[in-house]
């Protein structure tokens, strides 16, 4: 099963990969963790949670530990498509700031985030198609971007797991 779902996170970051881009501009980062790397993600992932007191990172580190597979995805230093609409807080794109915050970097160019929406939503329906229990959570993005498992100033994960009961969607 193990090599069945190394193939699955593979045909997700084709799906992520291929996924439409505005302008044409692809910024989106795509990077598959297994193995000894889902347990130091998931070592951290439950450190962090008690360091910082936010909640289930322990709940999210957990169901890491017992996935197959996490893939990433990351916008990597994302330049503003160039339409000064006013969507990232800033009249204009010139004018947009990246700025450290507490777990990501901000502000960034709103259609580059709908971009890396985009490509999350075509690896999970290509996870769905394949019947590989799947979730989208932003606590993984916090850890993998915290300890450099990824590049990007936003970043988001995504576990895979073959079970008979969803470990993602059926927990405590």
């Amino acid at each position: 099963m193990e090599e069945i779902m190394k193939t699955v996170a593979g045909l997700m970051a084709v799906s992520a990969r291929t996924a439409p881009k505005a302008a044409g501009k692809d910024f989106v980062e795509i990077k598959i963790i297994e193995g000894e790397d889902l347990d130091f993600l998931a070592d951290k992932m439950v450190e962090y949670g008690e360091e910082t007191g936010k909640r289930n990172f322990d709940r999210d580190g957990e169901n890491v530990r017992n996935s197959d597979a996490v893939l990433l995805l990351s916008l990597n230093e994302p330049v503003p498509v160039g339409l000064n609409c006013g969507a990232c807080g800033y009249e204009r794109c010139a004018d947009l700031e990246t700025k450290a915050g507490p777990e990501f970097a901000g502000s960034l160019c709103a259609w580059r985030i709908l971009d890396l929406g985009i490509a999350l939503g075509s690896a999970v329906k290509t996870a769905s198609l394949l019947n590989a229990d799947n979730r989208i959570m932003y606590r993984i993005g916090v850890i993998a971007r915290k300890f450099k498992m990824i590049e990007g100033e936003l970043v988001v994960g995504i576990p895979i797991a073959a079970t008979g009961k969803n470990i993602y969607f059926d927990r405590k």
